[in-house]
């Protein structure tokens, strides 16, 4: 179970994993190997799954981002399995998701144009058979935070 020490440790971490673990200890005022095993303890029950960088997108050269809705006639188990497999060797899909509703699934496409994103379309239509897609070129970002909500008001 979550104390509001902990929520404030997963808080920060998410802000920056990399944050020193004397500074994070004196922000949720513990000891250094106090919170050292907090930290190890929420890795072990699964609240930290992992620890990444964020890379600057433009920087990356794939600074545009275009959301894709598909529909799909197919609902089998092989269908899903291809689809799924398509979705994970193609690096630009960052995230992909099943949709209740009008559209089956919505994917995030990470792209340095529109260029790019046909040659990502034609890649993915090649290998699953797709009743329509639609694709959305965002304009501007205007929230983008991998954080989630701790409890912490």
């Amino acid at each position: 179970m979550l104390d509001d020490r902990d929520r404030r440790i997963l808080a920060w971490l998410q802000r920056d994993a990399n944050m020193p673990l004397a500074d994070l200890a004196e922000r949720v005022n513990l000891s250094a190997s106090a919170c050292s095993r907090r930290v190890t303890r929420l890795k072990e029950e699964g609240y930290i799954l992992r620890s990444v960088a964020v890379l600057d997108r433009q920087r990356m050269r794939v600074a545009a981002t275009v959301f894709v809705m598909i529909k799909t006639a197919h609902h089998t188990a092989d269908w899903l399995e291809r689809f799924r497999d398509a979705l994970a060797d193609i690096a630009e899909i960052v995230e992909a998701h099943r949709l209740a509703g009008n559209v089956d699934y919505i994917l995030k496409v990470v792209v340095h144009d529109v260029a790019h994103y046909d040659a990502i379309y034609k890649r993915l239509v090649s290998r699953v058979d797709l009743f329509d897609v639609s694709a959305y070129i965002s304009m501007e970002t205007l929230k983008d935070d991998p954080a989630i909500p701790t409890g912490l008001a």
